[in-house]
């Protein structure tokens, strides 16, 4: 009963349309916490590799309808800013990898995709809802959260900026 009532609340707040930057920024300022994963084809994804370029993370799962809106976006801009040192990564909060190989596929993700779990969500302030994306400075710090359904063209306007930043 308790997972079906924790189910349904986790719905609930990808359901719930919260819009934009989210109220909880203690991490905003700050250094990204490191990590290092392989993605889906193997390949080692070590964040403080990615040092000198724009980083969006993104927190998903495969039954999330906001995060299967986004990701497709996503997509165009790593194919659209990827030259200008932009580099989108997605991170599975999936239970199962099946899932998540069928919809990298499905929405023709164009960049590293890992598999999170609590740990790495705890280390980036607690994942409760899906999405919540990071926006990371070319410096490692995080310069923006967004959670939930989020306003596309304020994320991509956020993305814009930093990568002016030199």
């Amino acid at each position: 009963m308790r997972v079906l009532a924790w189910g349904l609340l986790v719905a609930l707040f990808c359901a719930s349309g919260a819009k934009g930057i989210a109220q909880q920024t203690s991490l905003i300022g700050k250094q990204a916490p490191r990590f290092v994963r392989p993605d889906l084809s193997g390949k080692r994804i070590d964040l403080g590799e990615l040092r000198g370029k724009v980083v969006l993370l993104n927190f998903w799962a495969t039954w999330c309808a906001p995060c299967r809106v986004e990701l497709p976006t996503f997509a165009g801009w790593q194919t659209s800013y990827g030259q200008e040192g932009f580099q989108v990564i997605a991170v599975s909060m999936d239970d199962d990898r099946a899932p998540v190989d069928k919809a990298v596929l499905r929405l023709k993700m164009n960049f590293p995709v890992i598999l999170g779990d609590a740990k790495l969500g705890n280390d980036y302030g607690g994942v409760l809802g899906l999405p919540v994306t990071y926006l990371i400075g070319r410096d490692g710090r995080i310069a923006a959260r967004f959670a939930g359904e989020s306003d596309l063209k304020q994320m991509e306007s956020a993305v814009e900026k930093l990568l002016s930043q030199r």
